[in-house]
Parts: structure tokens; C-alpha cells; sequence
């Protein structure tokens, strides 16, 4: 676990970044328990309130877990998600961590006003409405909510569960290729915290998106929540 010492980076945030990345990438598998404290500092070479930093940076993320008598335990590894025009469901496979999809609601109908407007849509016009809760890993991670304007294409349950919905519209030939996104944040209320497994009150990461293809047509609007001890959106800035 190498660590920069000239890096302005502080040394907990370096060790913490490294033992997430080695969570990730499964070379810490999740069940396991990191070493104690004291070993852990031995070997880095750094401090005790170095290492203490480190875990409890993790611990708050919800990677770790410490449990009295047992350790330090690695719970998961928090999904990690770029801010780039893909669905969840792609993101979730190329990393490996196994996405299931169980479709709550499908229904058309009028779209309602703020979505009609986001998509550029007549009042009362028709479009595909979709919750969906997705797994990562057999864990709930998001509940989404999706429209779909009915005359860009039909869908079913069965292709909702076996497809992300982005992979739907590529195959129909409305792949999206823009996209207006809202992050934010709030608190899950009883309902979404039972679905997600949580409790009340549990920290949320959210996002709205309205996305458009090549020829400029809105083919989808959807409003997700993240549990934001298992999910994160990853930027890259650059001057």
C-alpha cells in the first residue's frame, strides 16, 4: 500500500483511498476484517491517529463497520459512479456487481406536468411510466422512477428485468446521446426506507435527468434515489 509522503494529499485520505480501492477490486473481500489498528500502522509506517482517521473516514461511508469484540469489518464496496450519460444498470454490470432489477410499477398515462415539460411533451400527452427498485450484489441500492414518451417504445416487465432501460433504447434505435442532470441529496421517508432496506431518515443521493438522442428528441426522463452509504457520484474536473 504505497503512500506518497510530498503528496499534499494528508496520509489518511491516501490510506483510506487504498484500502477502498482494494475493497473494489475485491483483494479485501467483503466479510473479511481489517488487521488491528496498531498492525496496520506498524506496517504503513505512520501514525495510530493516522490509521484511526483513515477507518473512520471508511466507517462513516458505510465500507466498514466496527463491531464490539469482533473488529473492524468490511461491509461492502460503495458503488462508484461517473457522471456520464450511462444507466445504472451498465455501470453496475461493467464493474461486475451484478445488477437485478424488480419492476414495482408500469402503467401509461398522462405525464404529469413537470415531466411533460421536461420532455417537451403536449398536456395529457401519453408516456410510459416505471418504478423500479435495483439491486447491486443482492443489495437494494436505488429506487428509480422513468418515463418514457409511449411513441419512442413499448415496454414490458420481463424486458425491464432482463435490460437496462438505456440498453432498451439503444436496441429501439433512440439511443441517448444528451442529457440535462440534477444532483442533490435529502432524507428517506418510511416507505423508501423500507424498500432500500434502511431506516427512516437514512441519507439519500438523488438525481433527475431528462435525455434526448442524436436527433434532439427527449426519449426519457427519470427521477432516482441512492443510498449514499452504498453509492457515489465521481467527478473528474479539469482546468
Amino acid at each position: 500500500m504505497g503512500l506518497d509522503r510530498t503528496s499534499p494529499v494528508p496520509l489518511y485520505f491516501q490510506v483510506a483511498s487504498r484500502v477502498q480501492q482494494l475493497i473494489e477490486s475485491g483483494e479485501m473481500p467483503v466479510g473479511g476484517r481489517l488487521e488491528n489498528e496498531v498492525e496496520l500502522a506498524e506496517r504503513l509506517g505512520v501514525s495510530r491517529p493516522t490509521i484511526r482517521r483513515a477507518v473512520q473516514y471508511l466507517v462513516e461511508r458505510g465500507v466498514l463497520v466496527r463491531k464490539r469484540g469482533a473488529g473492524t469489518q468490511i461491509v461492502h464496496p460503495k458503488v462508484r459512479r461517473p457522471v456520464e450519460l450511462t444507466s445504472l444498470y451498465d455501470d453496475l454490470a461493467k464493474t461486475g456487481q451484478k445488477p437485478r432489477t424488480e419492476v414495482q410499477t408500469l402503467r401509461v398515462g398522462p405525464a404529469p406536468d413537470h415531466v411533460a415539460e421536461a420532455l417537451g411533451l403536449d398536456c395529457n400527452a401519453h408516456v410510459t411510466w416505471i418504478e423500479r427498485l435495483r439491486f447491486a450484489d443482492g443489495e437494494p441500492l436505488a429506487i428509480m422512477h422513468n418515463a418514457v414518451p409511449v411513441d419512442v417504445l413499448p415496454l414490458s416487465r420481463a424486458d425491464l428485468e432482463r435490460h437496462g432501460l438505456y440498453e432498451l433504447l439503444r436496441a429501439a434505435g433512440y439511443a441517448p446521446r444528451m442529457a440535462s442532470q440534477v444532483v442533490g441529496a435529502r432524507v428517506a421517508t418510511t416507505a423508501e426506507a423500507r424498500m432500500l432496506g434502511d431506516v427512516r431518515g437514512a441519507p439519500l443521493l438523488t438525481m433527475t435527468r431528462t435525455a434526448w438522442d442524436a436527433s434532439g428528441q427527449a426519449v426519457e426522463y427519470g427521477s432516482h434515489i441512492y443510498r449514499a452509504t452504498r453509492y457515489a457520484f465521481e467527478l473528474t474536473l479539469s482546468t
